[in-house]
């Protein structure tokens, strides 16, 4: 068997300079968690949501999937966005994708590789969907960019249309739902101007944030 020792050290190493910062803090972090946003994000080894926020511990929740698919029918995702609207109380969330996403690459080619055809078969409809501005894009680069972007504003639309997220609303919890991507190649995060307060506020802010994209075809 092979033994990740190198791992546990750095663990070891890290766990060390935490608490010589602060002696307490993973006392205190075991006693609660109460984070203020729900980060929906893609399974990308190269955006952990808590180091390019900035953020410790404690302070954001996760959840993550191939090219960050917000889906109706994946109870995993919908559990998570339950448990933290309606018993963490978090304030936001982000869904967050970013530039050069491989999910979103292999559904514009549309490759076979196997069983997550199935899964990247919800990228393909928001290109369906977009078509015709898509079309009339001759630079490949330019059309992924445009679709790393699309994708990220139509599943910021999609849990704003769950019910967990339009029950909150109702009964005037203060919850926001965000659009960001994240670029790899400068490490900064961008907001794609989807931002719902409101069950009343999707169309319009989705309108606004498909126009900006598209616009700079």
């Amino acid at each position: 068997m092979h033994r990740l020792q190198d791992l546990l050290d750095k663990n070891q190493k890290w766990s060390a300079a935490i608490r010589e910062q602060q002696p307490d803090f993973f006392e205190q972090l075991s006693l609660q968690q109460a984070p203020k946003y729900l980060w929906i994000g893609c399974s990308d080894s190269r955006v952990p949501a808590d180091q390019i926020t900035g953020l410790m511990p404690g302070e954001i929740f996760v959840h993550r999937n191939v090219a960050n698919q917000v889906i109706h029918t994946d109870l995993n995702c919908l559990s998570v966005i339950q448990y933290a609207v309606e018993y963490l109380k978090i304030e936001h969330i982000i869904v967050c994708g970013h530039y050069g996403c491989g999910g979103v690459q292999e559904a514009v080619r549309n490759r076979k590789l196997g069983l997550i055809d199935n899964w990247l078969r919800h990228v393909q409809d928001v290109k369906y969907k977009h078509q015709p501005v898509l079309d009339k894009i001759e630079d490949n680069d330019t059309l992924l960019k445009h679709m790393y972007e699309l994708n990220v504003v139509e599943q910021a639309v999609n849990v704003s249309q769950t019910t967990i997220v339009q029950d909150a609303w109702l009964r005037g919890q203060d919850l926001a739902v965000h659009s960001w991507i994240y670029g790899l190649k400068d490490g900064l995060l961008k907001d794609l101007g989807f931002c719902a307060t409101s069950g009343e506020s999707v169309e319009e802010n989705y309108r606004q944030a498909i126009s900006s994209i598209t616009s700079a075809s």
